[in-house]
C-alpha cells in the first residue's frame, strides 16, 4: 500500500485524515500542496480517479476569486491556472495508486 497524502499544513481536514491512518498504524506519505503542489502526471492520475476538474476545485478558496477562474475559457487554461495555484485544490486529496479521494472521507 503506497498511500499519499496531498495536504496543507494548517488543514484541519488534512490533519484528520493523517490522524486517520495513524491510528490504524497505516504508513502514508505527506505532500504539502503549498509547498511542493501536484505534478501534471498526478494532478491526471488523481482527476481520473476521482471523476473530473470540478471534483478537486475548491470554488470557496480566496485563490479562486483572485484568479478569476471562472472567467477562463478553456479547461486547458483552468487546469493550467490550478496546477499553477495549488492553493485552490480541495483538501486532502488522498491517492493510493490508481485510486484517490477528495476531502475528508473515512468511509472510502
Amino acid at each position: 500500500m503506497n498511500i499519499q497524502i496531498f495536504g496543507k499544513q494548517k488543514c484541519s481536514e488534512t490533519k484528520k485524515a493523517e490522524r486517520f491512518f495513524k491510528e490504524r498504524n497505516i504508513k502514508f506519505q505527506f505532500i504539502d500542496i503549498d509547498k511542493y503542489g501536484i505534478s501534471k502526471g498526478e494532478y491526471q492520475n488523481i482527476k481520473n480517479a476521482v471523476g473530473s476538474m470540478d471534483d478537486l476545485i475548491n470554488k470557496k478558496s480566496k485563490e479562486y476569486e483572485r484568479q478569476y477562474i471562472n472567467h477562463l475559457s478553456s479547461q486547458d487554461d483552468v487546469e493550467e491556472c490550478l496546477l499553477a495555484n495549488p492553493g485552490m485544490f480541495i483538501t486532502p486529496i488522498v491517492r493510493d495508486g490508481k485510486k484517490a479521494t477528495v476531502g475528508y472521507q473515512t468511509d472510502v
